[in-house]
């Protein structure tokens, strides 16, 4: 699903990725139409713009993944304020590209994003990562870590080195689908809602060590 609020900008990127492969199975152009949409759909990869006439792209990602937890949604902005990338990673986004990204890297960040990994523009990665640092600092002495099994904390440590479900898979000698339950398994004991907030729990706790 395509989240903009110009026709000539979104219906350019519905046809560059309907030409590459992808089935574009709604547009919207706010924060209300991508909710119903999403809600509809439950698309796979929502791109999302972060200037929106009735909210921002943050307000949209979390709103799309109210209704539809399983979406992933890469941002899209001409933005690369570091507040605008933070609030759309806390929203939810598994990715962030600048709209000046050549359709070439679009189209790869939409494989990788569907794939399960986290694709930021060259120069933001370290941003976000940065700042989940700086968080994994702060003390939070009322913050009870919950019991993982060792398979579990082991994907989780690929998680963080940002491996996807099926590279992870292959290391562990494990099926996709298994890869995929501990995920899920993890993300329910953690009381997390995807997998970026999963990779900051990691990062936050050294498993990226």
């Amino acid at each position: 699903m395509v989240v903009d609020d110009h026709p000539i900008w979104r219906d350019g990127v519905a046809r560059d990725l309907d030409d590459e492969g992808f089935e574009v199975v709604a547009t919207a152009d706010g924060v209300g139409s991508a909710r119903r949409r999403a809600a509809a759909v439950t698309p796979d990869v929502v791109l999302m713009d972060m200037q929106l006439p009735d909210g921002t792209g943050a307000d949209a990602t979390a709103a799309v993944l109210e209704v539809s937890p399983s979406s992933r949604v890469l941002v899209l902005s001409a933005s690369d304020e570091r507040d605008d990338v933070l609030e759309a990673v806390k929203a939810g986004a598994s990715g962030y590209l600048v709209k000046s990204s050549s359709k070439a890297e679009l189209v790869a960040a939409v494989r990788a994003i569907a794939d399960g990994q986290a694709v930021f523009t060259p120069g933001l990665a370290g941003l976000v990562l940065g700042e989940y640092r700086r968080m994994s600092a702060e003390p939070d002495p009322g913050h009870l870590r919950p019991s993982l099994t060792d398979r579990e904390t082991e994907v989780l440590r690929h998680v963080a080195k940002g491996l996807s479900a099926k590279q992870i898979a292959t290391r562990l000698s494990l099926s996709h689908r298994t890869v995929e339950n501990h995920v899920q398994a993890t993300l329910r004991k953690l009381q997390l809602g995807n997998r970026v907030e999963l990779t900051r729990y990691a990062i936050e706790h050294g498993l990226d060590e």
